[in-house]
């Protein structure tokens, strides 16, 4: 199958961050006392602040520490093959092992509060795709062994494990994708429904023996779109002790301009009303830092996305950057956790929705 780009690796290679003007990040500093204990996890961001060997300059450790993030699940390996996932986890083990003063690589439930205890942010490996297993469902065992924790089991169309959110008619797992599904839960793998369609995320909820993630979506109720899911599903992977993310990205509505606050904080407010408090979090799916929205950054944009349309991987209402108005900036967690609490949802309920229901399901699955 021909390499074809996913939007982190369009991030990544649009260079994803840029200096943010202080005034959108520069209220990161209040509320310190809360995020010296809170976990804060996010299910999908993308780390263009790691570049090979080069190292993180001391203003983005700085900025970086106040947004209050412990650690966030980064996707490798693109919808690129066995090879390409192969050289992408070797690249960013070495990313992190340049900049051990910031990140950490989790391999271990404990890693995250270790990560918490030491500064760190720790990064949890992850695909999307399941191209790199090249229908192979014995590579699941490989990749764990890799340190890959959480994995998807297609990436919009098909693949040879089941159907993605862009094939009509979708026709549930293949054979090959229930044997995945069984290995990652025996291997100690987090099953990720993301880029699933409804038939393989029901058919991987049948089988599998312990919980699945969402780690990255909206809500279908709230806004109609292929990415987002039904309340039949969300309630189906909370049944099963999962968690479900929802995402910075322009399928939460308001195309073709980008989703405001307000429509983020929708999408949130019912998966958790759907849901329940012990089964939502944050997955943005744009930059650790910022999406850069200069013309020149939307210009290379525009590129990627006319490679992913062409491919049929691009799904209806893409195309504006990744990034919701008013989360743009290292700040975002904080940001949606002052709209919770205005809203009125207690902090017990806010530090679950922060990390501890990611957290949570990581120690029941790896």
């Amino acid at each position: 199958m021909a390499f074809v780009l996913s939007r982190r690796d369009m991030l990544a290679a649009c260079g994803g961050a840029v200096v943010v003007p202080p005034a959108l990040w520069a209220h990161a500093e209040s509320g310190d006392e809360r995020y010296r204990t809170a976990v804060v996890i996010d299910g999908n961001l993308v780390l263009s602040t790691l570049n090979g060997d080069a190292l993180v300059d001391a203003a983005t450790i700085s900025r970086v520490r106040k947004s209050g993030l412990t650690a966030l699940k980064q996707t490798l390996g693109g919808a690129g093959g066995y090879a390409d996932a192969t050289k992408d986890i070797a690249d960013m083990e070495r990313s992190i092992a340049s900049n051990a003063q910031l990140f950490s690589h989790v391999l271990t439930v404990s890693d995250i509060a270790s990560a918490k205890r030491s500064g760190h942010v720790g990064v949890i490996f992850s695909f999307e795709s399941a191209d790199m297993h090249e229908g192979r469902p014995e590579r699941v065992d490989y990749f764990r062994s890799r340190g890959v924790l959480v994995m998807g089991l297609s990436y919009n169309v098909q693949s040879a494990f089941g159907s993605g959110v862009m094939v009509k008619n979708g026709t549930g797992l293949t054979r090959a994708g229930h044997e995945a599904v069984g290995r990652m839960n025996k291997a100690g793998v987090t099953v990720d429904l993301s880029h699933s369609d409804e038939p393989s995320s029901f058919d991987a909820l049948g089988i599998a023996t312990r919980p699945a993630l969402i780690t990255h979506a909206g809500c279908a109720a709230v806004h109609a779109h292929p990415r987002n899911k039904s309340d039949r599903l969300l309630r189906a992977v909370a049944d099963g002790g999962g968690t479900i993310g929802i995402y910075d990205l322009s399928y939460l509505g308001n195309y073709p301009a980008n989703p405001t606050l307000d429509i983020y904080m929708r999408h949130l407010t019912h998966a958790l009303a759907v849901c329940g408090e012990d089964h939502v979090g944050i997955g943005s799916d744009t930059d650790l830092l910022a999406t850069d929205t200069s013309p020149a950054n939307v210009a290379e944009w525009d590129k990627g996305e006319a490679e992913r349309k062409a491919a049929g991987t691009m799904a209806p209402e893409e195309g504006p950057l990744p990034y919701v108005v008013g989360l743009n900036g290292p700040s975002r967690w904080r940001t949606i956790d002052a709209k919770l609490a205005k809203s009125g949802y207690p902090a017990r309920v806010r530090d679950k929705v922060l990390g501890t229901n990611f957290e949570r399901v990581f120690r029941e699955t790896w």
